[in-house]
C-alpha cells in the first residue's frame, strides 16, 4: 500500500495556505477542491515539485444506492492535471 503523503496549498503569491492529505497529489487536489478552492497548486512536502491543478465543485444527484438520510443533490469535486513545476527556493 502507498504511503499518506502531504501538500501543502499554495497562493497566487507563492505563501502556503493549507495541507492536504493523500496518497497521490489527484487525491489532494479533489479534497482542496471540495473545499471550494478552483486555482490548485500543491507542493509535495520535502521536495520542489508543485503540481497544479484546475479544480471545481459540481451538484449532482445522490448515488443509486445511497442512504435515505443523504440529500437528494450533493458536491463532487472534479480537477484536472494541468502539469507540474519545479521550485528554484525552498
Amino acid at each position: 500500500m502507498a504511503e499518506m503523503r502531504n501538500f501543502a496549498l499554495r497562493d497566487a503569491q507563492g505563501n502556503e495556505i493549507g495541507v492536504f492529505t493523500g496518497k497521490s497529489p489527484r487525491q489532494a487536489a479533489l479534497k482542496a477542491a471540495n473545499r471550494g478552492y478552483t486555482d490548485i497548486k500543491l507542493r509535495e512536502r520535502g521536495t520542489k515539485k508543485v503540481h497544479v491543478f484546475v479544480g471545481e465543485r459540481v451538484q449532482v444527484d445522490k448515488p443509486a444506492g445511497a442512504p435515505a438520510w443523504m440529500p437528494d443533490k450533493i458536491w463532487k469535486p472534479k480537477v484536472k492535471k494541468v502539469g507540474i513545476e519545479k521550485l528554484d527556493e525552498v
